[in-house]
């Protein structure tokens, strides 16, 4: 279609069109992205980028030639992009979304609000929080969302470390903390350290994960682990001190004149030296910031210049004093790489010399990353990129093959691999190839990586010579001259377009060499954190470690005391009851019992009448067939009371003292002759106070109530009640008069005779709190036996 846009109405037809079917044509909704990728619903976000990587090589526009290539490449892309980010892949599960929608999604919200003044009449209120040192808009600046947060900030702290503050609006501590965190802005951010911001009310599900319960709250970002800063803000030394103790133990060796050789001459590790020198004994942040980025391919060293044994050191490399210097070292440690001297070391100029140098002259595949930087994919003939590879056992072969590598051109990189470490690689290369794996030591192997997985290769026909002292030998300097020269011829042949490479292998990834065991990395937390220890105890904080380490041992030194006197006391009291029972003649000693009295004529005067003054005697009634039974609970409630030596505890045989029982009931009533049936007194408890010529009264069925007079007239008539076989069910019943009043009447339960006694205890509680009621005589009733 034609647009006719010569006139001014024209034109503005046109745009108006064209920002009408913008939006439709950007916000077009594309397929199941699960279906476009071939992964499942429940696929991890490493197989949906393996997936991603594999489609998008297969179905670049550059390499197939398919018509519908390009546009089948941009579904995969956006496919890739709405399953790598976790809103929107939410969304989409949910929902069915697939584009982003301005209204769907949570934006940044507009916080120029903030930062202009109004004609509110508290604008005096919020002038106060806009103050040079108290103004909180640079906390909205540097505000982040969530999802930004989990794809930027916590994945990219592998290298970069990140200081994440959580606030809100209207916080008078968040208004308080501004000007520290200002600083630490401006002192942190020129050092390499992402800060940003996040709004606590408006990201809640995230300050919740992270353990977020207060703001402001500081939270420190490394290596994927999240770390709270739980002091004030107020003070930035703290702030700075608690950022330093985080990072990885020993990640700067401190050098000297004794352990220098031992770290400069071992490249193992696959990585190159970084000597850094100061006249201090403490390493800058900076520093320490800029070892923990390259940490995977840069081995950083500390040398203090103040300290008397690193003159040596200091005199080898031409140091100067009063100036910050560092040196980068590859495989010659005698010769610098690359040397930067200044008082103090811009990180950016840091970053480049790093940058330019982080890979060794000859560097050893030990892992996939390794193998990406120095033999990177490049899948077009003409960029072709090769990489020649010696596979060896140790690294004495490489001495003659360095010189290669530091003259090859661009495309062109040298390195060499562990045959016995990476055997995988290794066997895919001579299965195809057809090559002896016995044969294969010291051979040379030409790459190039078209795809990942996928290699094209071809092997140098002569091995490379290896001799440790054959350097005057003509045999040994013909042969190195003849293979290197084969090498070169073989490498100028493959670098041109149109040459084929003779053999293709599917290859695995590389396996990491310099990954640890589980088991390993656990020893190495436990010596690091005594090492940390020990280095604490050298520092400011050594009087207060030292002050809590004394404590604990004070602690555990008296607690000690007190179980070994213990244990002496103990043994004293078992030797003395020993000897007792030596001077008893070997007899066992009889643990005192509580002894239970017959109340009968024979005890009366001694149990009740002669009592002394403040003496009690407790007597439960039972009959011949409940005595066993009844005696037998009544002395396990009554058993905690034993010691007392006011209490006196008796019982009574209905069959013999129910007369007396009866006179003491008409005595408490004031006169007036009583029937009481035997068999419904089995279960009464009496508490007698002699002196005092008064008693209280337990009955099962019938309890404490407010009115102790009805209680117990209800009571003597439910004691005179008819008698009841016992042996009908064993049940204890008692008869009310059927024509007393409804306010009189009481109907109490039926209860088993096992049951009677169950509210003693609580009873015995009462009664020597002094609630029970008492029950006054004028005198106590004589006893007679019949």
């Amino acid at each position: 279609m034609q647009w006719n846009c010569k006139c001014w109405k024209g034109r503005w037809l046109c745009v108006l069109l064209m920002l009408v079917l913008c939006p439709l044509i950007l916000c077009q909704k594309i397929g199941d992205p699960y279906q476009i990728l071939g992964i499942h619903r429940r696929a991890t976000l490493p197989e949906i980028r393996k997936a991603y990587r594999q489609l998008a090589k297969e179905w670049h526009p550059d390499k197939n030639e398919d018509t519908n290539a390009e546009s089948r490449f941009v579904e995969i892309k956006q496919a890739y992009e709405l399953l790598s980010d976790s809103e929107r892949r939410q969304a989409y599960d949910l929902y069915g979304i697939t584009n982003e929608d301005d209204h769907m999604y949570k934006q940044r919200h507009d916080y120029s609000q903030y930062a202009r003044f109004s004609n509110d009449p508290f604008d005096f209120f919020s002038a106060h929080f806009r103050s040079q040192d108290q103004d909180i808009t640079l906390f909205h600046k540097l505000s982040v969302t969530t999802r930004h947060f989990e794809n930027n900030i916590l994945e990219k702290s592998v290298n970069t470390p990140a200081l994440v503050l959580f606030y809100t609006d209207w916080c008078f501590d968040c208004v308080r903390s501004a000007s520290s965190w200002r600083k630490l802005v401006e002192a942190l951010q020129p050092l390499g350290v992402t800060l940003a911001t996040v709004h606590a009310g408006h990201e809640a599900s995230l300050a919740r994960r992270l353990g977020v319960h207060g703001v402001p709250c500081l939270t420190f970002v490394l290596d994927k682990q999240i770390y709270i800063y739980k002091d004030s803000l107020t003070s930035l030394p703290k702030v700075l001190e608690y950022i330093r103790w985080k990072f990885p133990y020993r990640l700067i060796h401190n050098l000297n004149d004794g352990n220098a050789d031992a770290f400069l001459n071992d490249f193992e590790d696959n990585k190159v030296k970084a000597l850094i020198f100061e006249e201090r004994h403490l390493i800058r942040l900076r520093y320490l910031i800029t070892a923990f980025h390259y940490r995977d391919w840069v081995s950083f060293a500390f040398v203090d210049i103040s300290a008397h044994n690193t003159q040596n050191l200091t005199a080898r490399y031409k140091v100067q004093r009063n100036m910050d210097t560092m040196v980068l070292l590859k495989e010659d440690s005698s010769e610098a790489a690359a040397t930067v001297s200044t008082t103090e070391i811009a990180t950016q100029t840091l970053t480049q010399l790093i940058e330019a140098n982080q890979i060794l002259t000859l560097p050893r595949l030990s892992s996939q990353s390794v193998l990406d930087t120095v033999c990177p994919v490049e899948w077009r003939a003409a960029r072709r990129r090769l990489c020649c590879v010696i596979i060896t056992r140790d690294s004495h072969v490489l001495r003659d093959l360095r010189p290669l590598a530091k003259r090859a051109p661009e495309r062109l990189r040298y390195a060499y691999l562990y045959a016995h470490k990476q055997p995988e690689f290794v066997t895919a290369l001579a299965n195809v190839s057809g090559i002896d794996l016995s044969s294969i030591e010291h051979r040379i192997v030409v790459i190039w990586r078209r795809e990942a997985t996928r290699v094209q290769f071809e092997w140098l026909n002569e091995s490379w010579p290896s001799c440790a002292r054959c350097d005057d030998d003509p045999t040994y300097q013909q042969r190195l001259n003849e293979t290197t020269t084969a090498l070169e011829q073989l490498v100028k042949r493959l670098l041109k377009p149109n040459e084929v490479v003779a053999y293709e292998a599917r290859v695995q990834e590389l396996l990491d060499e310099a990954a640890k065991s589980a088991i390993w990395r656990a020893f190495l937390k436990v010596g690091e954190w005594s090492e940390r220890t020990i280095l604490a105890l050298r520092t400011q904080h050594a009087i207060s470690a030292i002050s809590v380490l004394a404590t604990v041992v004070l602690v555990l030194a008296i607690g000690y005391l007190m179980a070994y006197l213990i244990r002496v006391e103990e043994e004293s009291v078992q030797r003395q009851k020993q000897e007792r029972r030596d001077q008893n003649g070997g007899k066992k000693e009889t643990k005192p019992e509580m002894r239970m009295h017959e109340l009968r004529a024979e005890k009366y005067n001694g149990l009740v009448r002669l009592q002394k003054p403040g003496c009690r005697t407790i007597v439960v009634l039972v009959d011949m067939q409940s005595r066993v039974q009844l005696l037998s609970k009544f002395h396990k409630i009554v058993w905690p009371y034993r010691k007392n030596k006011t209490l006196v505890f008796a019982y009574l045989c209905v069959e013999r003292g129910v007369e007396w029982f009866r006179r003491v009931l008409e005595l408490s009533l004031g006169g007036g002759a009583l029937r009481v049936n035997a068999r419904n007194c089995v279960g009464t408890v009496l508490a007698l106070n002699p002196h005092r010529k008064y008693f209280c009264i337990y009955h099962a069925k019938h309890p404490e109530c407010a009115k102790p007079h009805k209680r117990m007239s209800r009571m003597t008539r439910s004691l005179g009640g008819g008698d009841i076989d016992p042996e009908a069910g064993a049940f204890i019943g008692f008869t009310t008069d059927p024509d007393s009043s409804d306010e009189d009447s009481y109907d109490p339960p039926i209860l088993l005779q096992e049951n009677l006694l169950d509210g003693l205890e609580n009873w015995l509680d009462r009664l020597f709190e002094g609630s029970t009621h008492r029950y006054y005589i004028n005198y106590w009733p004589d006893m007679t036996t019949k």
